[in-house]
């Protein structure tokens, strides 16, 4: 019975061996959708002219000093890569949720510029209370957020159905809602 044992163990040390030992296709590291560093989650933002600084794409800041409440400020993703204020560089637009410890979850759009020593945030345009947020791109120097909500007059219960597209331009550090005109 020892002389089974042995045997397999040796065959499982032998398997095990040829396995680390045998070469084969080596994984490429992953990376994000969009290939960018993860830079711009540690970035500030401006938040309802606020800034909030994201570590690893999250942010806790209490409420009031001594408060268990807290305001969270984090990272939902729908990134997008593209050349945002025209330096060749391919800068970053996402989506960040922030709560203030209601129901609410406001969903925002930032953008993260690419400089020579990190990202530079922008700062955040609301896109609404519980949305549904759909695709994020950016073209022709524009982020164009896609996403459901509510219609007018709906009550928050009601599941977000309606279809929106918004257009977002950058200029200098600031960005702000452009005409709705059709992308080129």
């Amino acid at each position: 019975m020892k002389k089974y044992l042995v045997i397999a163990a040796l065959i499982g040390l032998l398997i095990v061996a040829a396995v680390l030992i045998w070469p084969g296709k080596s994984e490429a590291p992953i990376q994000s959708p969009t290939g960018a560093e993860a830079g711009y989650k540690d970035a500030a933002y401006i938040i309802e002219g606020q800034p909030v600084k994201l570590v690893d794409g999250r942010s806790a800041i209490a409420i009031a000093p001594g408060s268990a409440s807290e305001i969270v400020t984090q990272y939902f993703g729908n990134e997008a890569a593209g050349d945002l204020n025209g330096d060749g560089v391919p800068d970053v637009a996402f989506i960040l949720t922030q709560t203030t410890g209601g129901s609410g979850t406001f969903y925002y759009v930032v953008a993260a510029l690419k400089t020579a020593t990190g990202y530079q945030g922008t700062n955040a345009v609301l896109l609404g209370d519980r949305i549904a947020p759909q695709t994020t791109e950016i073209a022709n120097d524009r982020i164009v957020v896609n996403y459901a909500d509510r219609a007018k007059g709906e009550p928050m219960s009601t599941a977000p159905s309606l279809g929106i597209s918004k257009y977002l331009t950058i200029t200098g550090t600031t960005l702000a809602e452009s005409p709705t005109t059709a992308l080129k």
